[in-house]
């Protein structure tokens, strides 16, 4: 999500996600700015419940921070380090900063089929009665 949410940034067409017409992102953050949840979007979650409801296992305030971080790194005007409140997601996450940059930056060249962990990865091909699953080694080398 991060990837599609930062290519009118990285197209020039915005300079920040909250200036970013037709995403996701700009619908989140106008929709939090409200305390709303934006229509037809998949919820944000969080991660600190044994039994979730539907939805995105990540704080919409944490997704926020990570694509408006990735966007100044990305953005040829505004270079500089992820900030630390990223790291700390990265970390909860376990990903590598090095892996995290690699995929937000290459990520149509690295993956042409399904992404996630091992067991999503697992839980989709099954869902589509595939033998095996798809883009096995992608996913697991780069969300280690």
């Amino acid at each position: 999500m991060t990837y599609v949410d930062l290519n009118p940034i990285r197209a020039q067409m915005a300079t920040t996600p909250e200036t970013s017409k037709h995403t996701s992102i700009k619908r989140r953050i106008d929709a939090a700015k409200q305390g709303a949840q934006p229509k037809r979007l998949l919820p944000f979650v969080g991660n600190d419940r044994k039994e979730l409801p539907k939805g995105l296992l990540f704080d919409v305030k944490d997704y926020i921070t990570l694509v408006d971080d990735m966007g100044k790194i990305l953005r040829n005007d505004k270079r500089g380090a992820i900030a630390d409140s990223t790291a700390n997601i990265l970390n909860r996450l376990n990903i590598s900063l090095e892996n995290w940059l690699k995929i937000t930056e290459e990520f149509k060249y690295l993956f042409t089929g399904p992404v996630g962990s091992l067991e999503d990865l697992t839980r989709y091909c099954k869902h589509l009665g595939m033998q095996r699953r798809a883009h096995l080694k992608s996913c697991q080398h780069w969300s280690s």
